[in-house]
């Protein structure tokens, strides 16, 4: 992937809404009527709606998703959780924006070879195959899980996220979906107040709690609810995926069809 410069004002700061979405169990999630839905009315309304993808999914599962058909287009992707920011070109190739990774790659460094050393051997991780840049990602066996694991990246100056209680990801010190699409969204000049953030599991907490409005989507884990229930930008949406998206864009009422 070639780094880009952007310097002029991109078309989504004029967008009406936003939509800063993560993948799995949120944008991906729910009946599949409940996706086609919202899709088809994303891509009807895309003059006034753009689409950030938020994930914790590598580049190449994003280009391959986008390849399918199957979901709209993003006109940008905040993914590999939070240590890959990047333009989605028109041949469906993610260009890394290199003034909001330069800060990322400088936090982590070469640090992925020691993270595999210092974590080798620690029960209930076992490394993901997929080759990170910037991050380091394992699948957690919650019953075998060596706590001691999180001082080992505390230690080496990281962050460890668990997520959904069988995910582990080792991440630059501060960096995180968050502080990423935050730093992505000034960068376009979007308002804040246009933008509707979704997700589902502690990974999206950091996103989840910018005070930008926000939804967990019904099927949320239990974990998140309990960090996030009574934020007044925070609404827990009683549809699944897809359906608690749709039924928060009305909610927030971002069209202001509420007061007409």
């Amino acid at each position: 992937m070639n780094l880009t410069t952007d310097t002029a004002i991109d078309p989504i700061a004029n967008k009406k809404l936003v939509i800063a979405t993560d993948l799995d169990g949120t944008f991906l999630g729910g009946t599949e009527t409940a996706r086609q839905g919202l899709y088809r009315w994303i891509e009807q309304n895309r003059e006034q709606v753009g689409l950030i993808f938020v994930t914790g999914r590598e580049p190449r599962f994003v280009r391959d998703l986008c390849r399918s058909g199957k979901v709209p287009r993003p006109d940008f992707v905040v993914g590999d959780v939070g240590t890959t920011v990047a333009r989605m070109e028109k041949e469906l190739l993610l260009a890394p924006i290199a003034e909001l990774e330069e800060e990322i790659a400088s936090a982590w460094g070469d640090a992925g070879n020691r993270v595999q050393a210092k974590l080798r051997g620690v029960a209930g991780l076992t490394a993901q195959s997929t080759g990170f840049r910037y991050r380091m990602s394992y699948d957690m066996d919650p019953a075998r899980f060596d706590n001691r694991a999180l001082d080992i990246v505390a230690e080496m100056g990281l962050d460890a996220l668990i997520s959904d209680n069988r995910f582990f990801d080792v991440l630059p010190k501060g960096v995180s979906k968050g502080p990423s699409l935050l730093r992505l969204l000034t960068h376009l000049e979007v308002d804040s107040r246009r933008v509707l953030v979704a997700g589902d599991t502690l990974n999206d907490l950091s996103m989840l709690e910018l005070g930008l409005p926000a939804v967990m989507v019904g099927n949320s884990e239990t974990a998140l609810v309990e960090k996030l229930t009574g934020r007044d930008h925070v609404y827990h949406a009683k549809g699944e995926g897809a359906e608690g998206i749709a039924e928060a864009i009305l909610q927030f009422d971002f069209f202001g069809k509420k007061a007409a």
